[in-house]
Protein backbone atom coordinates (compact mmCIF):
# COMPACT_ATOMS: atom_id res chain seq x y z
CA UNK A 1 0.00 0.00 0.00
CA UNK A 2 0.97 3.50 -0.44
CA UNK A 3 2.12 5.83 2.29
CA UNK A 4 1.90 8.46 0.84
CA UNK A 5 -1.30 10.81 -0.31
CA UNK A 6 -1.30 13.94 -2.48
CA UNK A 7 -1.74 17.25 -1.04
CA UNK A 8 -5.16 18.45 -2.69
CA UNK A 9 -6.86 15.07 -1.53
CA UNK A 10 -6.41 15.70 1.97
CA UNK A 11 -8.92 17.15 4.70
CA UNK A 12 -7.09 20.25 5.41
CA UNK A 13 -9.09 21.81 7.77
CA UNK A 14 -8.31 22.27 12.33
CA UNK A 15 -10.22 21.04 14.86
CA UNK A 16 -10.40 23.58 17.75
CA UNK A 17 -10.22 20.32 20.38
CA UNK A 18 -9.58 16.15 19.50
CA UNK A 19 -6.51 14.45 19.64
CA UNK A 20 -3.01 15.07 18.99
CA UNK A 21 0.35 13.68 18.31
CA UNK A 22 1.91 14.46 21.75
CA UNK A 23 2.48 11.31 22.82
CA UNK A 24 3.18 10.05 19.88
CA UNK A 25 5.70 13.07 19.16
CA UNK A 26 7.51 12.06 23.02
CA UNK A 27 8.05 9.04 21.61
CA UNK A 28 9.81 9.71 18.65
CA UNK A 29 12.01 11.83 20.20
CA UNK A 30 13.30 9.43 22.99
CA UNK A 31 14.16 7.17 19.70
CA UNK A 32 11.13 5.23 20.29
CA UNK A 33 9.36 4.36 16.68
CA UNK A 34 7.00 3.08 15.21
CA UNK A 35 4.01 3.74 17.56
CA UNK A 36 1.06 2.22 16.45
CA UNK A 37 -2.59 3.21 17.97
CA UNK A 38 -5.01 0.53 18.21
CA UNK A 39 -8.70 0.70 18.90
CA UNK A 40 -11.94 -1.26 18.64
CA UNK A 41 -15.52 -1.22 17.36
CA UNK A 42 -18.07 -2.95 18.54
CA UNK A 43 -18.54 -3.96 21.95
CA UNK A 44 -22.01 -3.14 22.97
CA UNK A 45 -23.76 -4.39 19.98
CA UNK A 46 -26.20 -7.93 20.72
CA UNK A 47 -24.53 -8.87 17.10
CA UNK A 48 -21.77 -9.27 14.72
CA UNK A 49 -17.82 -9.21 15.65
CA UNK A 50 -16.06 -6.94 17.71
CA UNK A 51 -13.32 -5.31 15.25
CA UNK A 52 -10.17 -4.01 16.13
CA UNK A 53 -7.36 -1.70 14.02
CA UNK A 54 -4.16 -0.94 14.63
CA UNK A 55 -2.52 2.17 12.74
CA UNK A 56 1.09 3.75 12.01
CA UNK A 57 0.94 7.31 11.15
CA UNK A 58 3.34 8.72 9.27
CA UNK A 59 3.98 11.68 10.80
CA UNK A 60 5.15 14.07 7.96
CA UNK A 61 1.59 12.84 6.44
CA UNK A 62 -1.11 13.36 8.66
CA UNK A 63 -4.58 13.05 7.26
CA UNK A 64 -6.36 16.36 8.90
CA UNK A 65 -9.62 16.05 10.94
CA UNK A 66 -9.23 12.80 12.68
CA UNK A 67 -11.00 12.36 15.77
CA UNK A 68 -13.06 9.70 17.84
CA UNK A 69 -15.00 7.97 15.62
CA UNK A 70 -18.32 8.39 17.49
CA UNK A 71 -17.60 12.10 16.96
CA UNK A 72 -18.01 11.63 12.95
CA UNK A 73 -20.81 11.16 10.59
CA UNK A 74 -20.63 8.24 8.08
CA UNK A 75 -19.14 10.52 5.32
CA UNK A 76 -16.51 11.98 6.91
CA UNK A 77 -15.36 8.66 8.80
CA UNK A 78 -15.27 7.03 5.01
CA UNK A 79 -13.31 9.85 3.77
CA UNK A 80 -10.97 9.54 6.18
CA UNK A 81 -11.16 5.98 6.06
CA UNK A 82 -9.64 6.36 2.75
CA UNK A 83 -7.04 8.88 3.62
CA UNK A 84 -5.62 6.98 6.65
CA UNK A 85 -5.52 4.08 3.98
CA UNK A 86 -3.51 5.51 1.26
CA UNK A 87 -0.77 7.58 4.61
CA UNK A 88 -0.42 5.11 7.21
CA UNK A 89 0.02 1.41 7.89
CA UNK A 90 -3.08 -0.65 8.82
CA UNK A 91 -3.71 -4.01 10.22
CA UNK A 92 -7.36 -4.77 11.04
CA UNK A 93 -8.33 -8.04 12.94
CA UNK A 94 -11.66 -9.51 14.24
CA UNK A 95 -13.35 -11.71 17.20
CA UNK A 96 -16.77 -13.80 15.99
CA UNK A 97 -19.67 -13.42 17.88
CA UNK A 98 -19.10 -17.57 19.00
CA UNK A 99 -15.57 -16.19 20.20
CA UNK A 100 -17.14 -13.41 21.98
CA UNK A 101 -19.40 -16.05 23.65
CA UNK A 102 -16.69 -17.93 24.68
CA UNK A 103 -14.24 -15.87 26.39
CA UNK A 104 -16.04 -12.59 26.78
CA UNK A 105 -16.33 -9.49 25.17
CA UNK A 106 -13.16 -7.87 27.17
CA UNK A 107 -10.88 -10.54 26.11
CA UNK A 108 -11.80 -11.02 22.52
CA UNK A 109 -11.69 -7.47 22.07
CA UNK A 110 -7.83 -7.28 23.55
CA UNK A 111 -7.01 -10.55 21.57
CA UNK A 112 -8.30 -8.66 18.34
CA UNK A 113 -6.30 -5.12 18.94
CA UNK A 114 -3.36 -7.30 19.31
CA UNK A 115 -3.78 -9.80 15.95
CA UNK A 116 -4.40 -5.76 14.20
CA UNK A 117 -0.81 -4.81 15.70
CA UNK A 118 0.70 -8.24 14.88
CA UNK A 119 -0.53 -8.15 11.67
CA UNK A 120 1.59 -4.88 10.84
CA UNK A 121 3.91 -4.48 7.95
CA UNK A 122 5.94 -2.72 10.51
CA UNK A 123 6.92 -3.63 13.56
CA UNK A 124 5.92 -0.78 16.43
CA UNK A 125 8.23 -0.37 19.32
CA UNK A 126 5.28 1.22 21.34
CA UNK A 127 1.49 0.42 21.29
CA UNK A 128 -0.79 2.99 22.35
CA UNK A 129 -4.17 1.19 23.25
CA UNK A 130 -7.72 2.90 23.82
CA UNK A 131 -9.03 1.89 27.01
CA UNK A 132 -7.36 0.95 30.67
CA UNK A 133 -6.08 -2.38 29.21
CA UNK A 134 -2.83 -3.10 27.70
CA UNK A 135 -3.87 -6.30 25.09
CA UNK A 136 -1.82 -9.56 26.71
CA UNK A 137 0.87 -11.04 24.10
CA UNK A 138 2.36 -7.79 22.39
CA UNK A 139 5.52 -8.31 21.07
CA UNK A 140 6.59 -4.43 22.55
CA UNK A 141 5.88 -2.01 24.83
CA UNK A 142 2.26 -1.41 25.14
CA UNK A 143 0.53 1.67 27.09
CA UNK A 144 -3.20 1.61 28.04
CA UNK A 145 -4.85 5.24 27.03
CA UNK A 146 -8.08 6.26 28.96
CA UNK A 147 -10.22 7.71 26.14
CA UNK A 148 -7.59 7.32 23.43
CA UNK A 149 -9.72 8.24 20.57
CA UNK A 150 -9.93 11.29 22.07
CA UNK A 151 -6.39 12.01 22.87
CA UNK A 152 -3.99 10.72 20.40
CA UNK A 153 -4.26 10.54 16.67
CA UNK A 154 -2.80 7.41 15.92
CA UNK A 155 -6.16 5.65 17.96
CA UNK A 156 -8.67 8.13 16.33
CA UNK A 157 -7.39 6.65 13.24
CA UNK A 158 -7.55 2.92 14.73
CA UNK A 159 -10.96 3.65 15.57
CA UNK A 160 -12.01 5.34 12.48
CA UNK A 161 -11.14 2.25 10.33
CA UNK A 162 -12.57 -0.03 13.10
CA UNK A 163 -15.48 1.56 12.69
CA UNK A 164 -15.77 1.26 8.83
CA UNK A 165 -14.88 -1.99 8.64
CA UNK A 166 -17.45 -3.54 10.97
CA UNK A 167 -19.91 -1.01 9.29
CA UNK A 168 -19.13 -2.80 6.01
CA UNK A 169 -19.28 -6.69 7.43
CA UNK A 170 -22.58 -6.07 9.52
CA UNK A 171 -24.06 -4.05 6.15
CA UNK A 172 -23.01 -7.08 4.12
CA UNK A 173 -24.32 -9.40 6.74
CA UNK A 174 -28.00 -8.15 5.55
CA UNK A 175 -27.53 -10.29 2.65
CA UNK A 176 -26.83 -13.20 4.54
CA UNK A 177 -28.94 -12.60 7.37
CA UNK A 178 -32.45 -10.83 6.17
CA UNK A 179 -34.98 -9.30 8.30
CA UNK A 180 -32.86 -7.38 11.07
CA UNK A 181 -31.93 -4.61 9.68
CA UNK A 182 -28.27 -4.91 10.34
CA UNK A 183 -27.38 -2.94 7.82
CA UNK A 184 -29.15 0.22 9.29
CA UNK A 185 -28.16 -0.56 13.42
CA UNK A 186 -25.19 -2.85 12.86
CA UNK A 187 -26.00 -5.39 15.79
CA UNK A 188 -26.93 -2.46 18.13
CA UNK A 189 -30.24 -3.17 20.43
CA UNK A 190 -32.08 -0.64 18.95
CA UNK A 191 -35.98 -1.24 19.37
CA UNK A 192 -35.85 -2.75 15.40
CA UNK A 193 -33.43 -5.06 16.29
CA UNK A 194 -34.95 -6.45 19.31
CA UNK A 195 -38.47 -6.99 17.83
CA UNK A 196 -36.76 -8.33 15.38
CA UNK A 197 -35.04 -10.86 17.13
CA UNK A 198 -38.86 -11.41 19.19
CA UNK A 199 -40.20 -12.01 16.08
CA UNK A 200 -37.79 -14.48 14.18
CA UNK A 201 -35.36 -15.37 16.64
CA UNK A 202 -31.55 -15.08 16.80
CA UNK A 203 -28.75 -16.15 14.43
CA UNK A 204 -25.73 -17.42 14.40
CA UNK A 205 -24.03 -13.48 14.31
CA UNK A 206 -26.10 -12.96 17.72
CA UNK A 207 -23.67 -12.91 20.82
CA UNK A 208 -25.70 -15.17 22.66
CA UNK A 209 -23.84 -14.50 26.47
CA UNK A 210 -25.15 -10.74 25.98
CA UNK A 211 -28.86 -9.78 27.57
CA UNK A 212 -31.94 -10.21 26.57
CA UNK A 213 -30.77 -13.30 24.25
CA UNK A 214 -28.94 -14.81 27.30
CA UNK A 215 -30.45 -17.75 29.11
CA UNK A 216 -29.80 -17.44 32.80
Amino acid sequence: MSRTASSDSRLLFDLPEGPDFQMETAALKRGIWPVAGTDEAGRGPLAGPVVAAAVVLDPDNIPGGLNDSKQLNAARREALFTLILQSAFVSVASSSSRRIDAIDIRKASLDAMRRAVAGLEVAPKLVLADGRDVPPGLACEGRAVVKGDARSLSIAAASIVAKVMRDRMMARAEDTYPGYGFAIHAGYATEVHRRAITDIGPCRLHRMSFRPLRQD
